[in-house]
């Protein structure tokens, strides 16, 4: 069986006020021509369909238009949410969907409660995103960091040990929005889902399964052979963070019963591209038309003593230009702007948790008014 695997779309995606969707949209025409030229059989769209909670109606639009054209190709689709996307709503969507001949999945299910289905011959297995609140009971949390790192991984595994049981020789896939240990980042994630308790062992996912289509990570890359275990990127660039080498696209995968599956990477430039262009501001007169001529979105970081009028000049004078910082080398940092590695990132936390009660991202100005009360209240006390 020929299989499409796809994750992360991101539509709705806004980037420094410039939403994205279009872009995304002619990711997934492409897509089509895919399906269409290579006779894919099947389709697995592993989370992150949107990139927030709620998102413009082209957003929804260019989702659903992809999957009709699937009806009318005669392909199925198996959906799942991702940590961006609002769970609820999808659930909600899932019998519309299902019209296409889409089957989504928004929330867990065990396996007898339809986590794990049968389509053309194949078993999938189904594992949405699913946060520490839900698996993590607040025991847990009071018994220290390591105690509450194992309890999130030890109820995955048992998690997906449910959803795959039993093998019997035929084709048996997992698709899940997880990250897995070793996994790289390929830029636009939101980190705190991607590190410390949230990080899945590779030895947890069944050898018996034929395929793992993954999603949440942005750069295409294998993260298991034993189990074969692929995440296939963003379909875009999505993020300033992002490499601009960043392997990234789809993956065809052809899988048979008692083989190991044939996976081909797509890796394409779909979207607008996005550069970072750092230099000196004595360079600047001679760096700039350089900037001026790249086609895609670009930031520029300055280093050295900037004002507010150049910086709306250089905004005035390049379209595409997104973002515009000055680096002050004399400046020292405060050290509780950068973590120190193996400690929470607390805006990301507060994020996180505000998203999940809120249904919504936090807005930037209640995350900068957290992150300065944090910095006041982690400067040595004055008496």
């Amino acid at each position: 069986m020929r299989i499409l695997h796809t994750a992360d779309w991101h539509l709705g995606r806004v980037l420094k006020g410039r939403e994205r969707t279009e872009e995304v949209r002619e990711a997934l025409h492409r897509l089509l021509e895919l399906v269409s030229s290579e006779r894919v059989e099947l389709v697995l769209v592993a989370g992150d369909i949107f990139d927030r909670s709620v998102v413009s109606t082209e957003a929804e639009a260019a989702a659903f238009e992809f999957f009709v054209r699937l009806r009318e190709l005669g392909v199925p689709a198996l959906v799942i949410a991702g940590n961006h996307d609002n769970q609820e709503r999808l659930e909600a969507l899932a019998p519309l969907l299902a019209l296409t001949g889409a089957t989504a999945r928004g929330r867990l299910r065990f396996a007898e409660e339809g986590g794990t289905v049968e389509v053309r011959g194949a078993r999938v297995a189904l594992l949405p995103f699913l946060s520490e609140r839900r698996l993590v009971r607040v025991e847990h949390l009071r018994q220290g960091r390591e105690v509450w790192k194992g309890a999130y991984g030890e109820g995955m595994r048992k998690i997906i040990a449910n959803l795959t049981q039993g093998s019997g020789g035929g084709l048996f896939l997992l698709m899940a929005h997880l990250a897995v240990e070793g996994g790289r980042l390929g830029g636009g994630e939101f980190v705190f889902h991607t590190t410390n308790s949230y990080v899945l062992l590779p030895q947890h996912l069944p050898q018996h399964l034929t395929y793992v289509a993954l999603g949440h990570l942005h750069q295409q890359q294998q993260v298991c052979e034993a189990p074969v275990a692929w995440y296939p990127g963003s379909l875009i660039q999505l993020d300033f963070g992002e490499h601009e080498e960043s392997p990234r696209g789809a993956l065809m995968v052809e899988v048979e019963a008692g083989k190991p599956p044939i996976v081909h990477p797509i890796n394409e430039r779909w979207g607008r591209p996005l550069k970072t262009f750092r230099f000196p501001l004595e360079e600047l007169d001679r760096r700039w038309e350089e900037v001026r001529r790249f086609p895609g979105y670009s930031k520029v970081v300055i280093r050295g003593r900037g004002s507010p009028s150049l910086r709306e000049r250089l905004f005035r004078e390049q379209e595409r230009l997104l973002e515009v910082e000055f680096e002050l080398p004399e400046a020292p940092s405060l050290p509780s702007q950068e973590p120190a590695p193996g400690l929470p990132d607390w805006t990301e936390i507060y994020a996180a948790y505000h998203q999940e009660q809120n249904g919504q991202e936090a807005p930037p100005e209640l995350l900068r008014a957290f992150r300065e009360v944090l910095e006041e209240s982690l400067q040595p006390s004055r008496i």
